[in-house]
């Protein structure tokens, strides 16, 4: 099948196009986006992966699905353009962020596209969502946890040396598939206003995700 999406990610996947499950993905996503509103727009889909080539990825963070309100979604995890307003997660994930650095983040928008160019891979699970209140989570169960686990494993099996970023237990068990001797990964709280005083404020993630890399003799992620 013929999926337009960067070279190199486009290599390490190849046998998922291939495989009768994304097929059937692709049929429905394509009726999807054919008969009602979904996030993000189609060109979009795969930004995380063309933000991101394969061998220059250096740190993975997973959210669970794109935003499903208007405006919001452009295909990286926690992120949306600038002029929308940071969602209540990525208002922890900044909190932190000042927390660790003393530096303010509030201030300078929600597009997190800086990071993704500089090797943070930012992955949902699931990379398309049905838009309006209450659809969370509605393209899930239809193939694309497969194809972002295949993701992961490729990651895992041949690369070594990345910094996963785990928040929430659904995370924590996609991030089953990681070899923890060959990466390094980091478990904490999901930054939802729910859970984040449950360990995400303090975690120190960020630094301590820098620290691998510079220890690696890789270039830190200007946060």
């Amino acid at each position: 099948m013929n999926v337009q999406m960067e070279p190199s990610w486009k290599a390490a996947l190849a046998d998922e196009f291939e495989a009768p499950y994304f097929a059937k993905l692709v049929d429905f996503v394509r009726h999807a986006y054919a008969s009602g509103v979904v996030y993000p727009s189609a060109k979009f889909i795969f930004e995380a992966f063309n933000r991101t080539p394969f061998d220059q990825v250096k740190a993975v963070i997973l959210g669970q699905d794109p935003y499903h309100n208007p405006g919001q979604a452009h295909g990286l995890c926690f992120s949306v353009p600038n002029g929308i307003e940071p969602p209540p997660s990525l208002v922890n994930v900044y909190k932190e962020l000042e927390s660790e650095y003393g530096t303010p983040f509030l201030n300078r928008g929600g597009d997190l596209s800086a990071w993704a160019d500089q090797g943070v891979l930012l992955l949902n699970a699931t990379l398309t969502v049905s838009g309006g209140a209450n659809m969370a989570g509605s393209h899930q169960g239809r193939g694309w946890e497969m194809f972002t686990d295949a993701a992961i494993r490729a990651l895992s099996e041949k690369r070594e040396g990345i910094v996963f970023m785990l928040w929430g237990s659904y995370a924590q068990k996609k991030g089953a598939v990681i070899d923890r001797t060959r990466h390094l990964v980091l478990e904490t709280a999901h930054p939802s206003p729910l859970s984040a005083y449950r360990g995400f404020f303090g975690c120190n993630h960020f630094k301590r995700c820098n620290e691998h890399l510079v220890a690696r003799g890789l270039v830190p992620v200007a946060w």
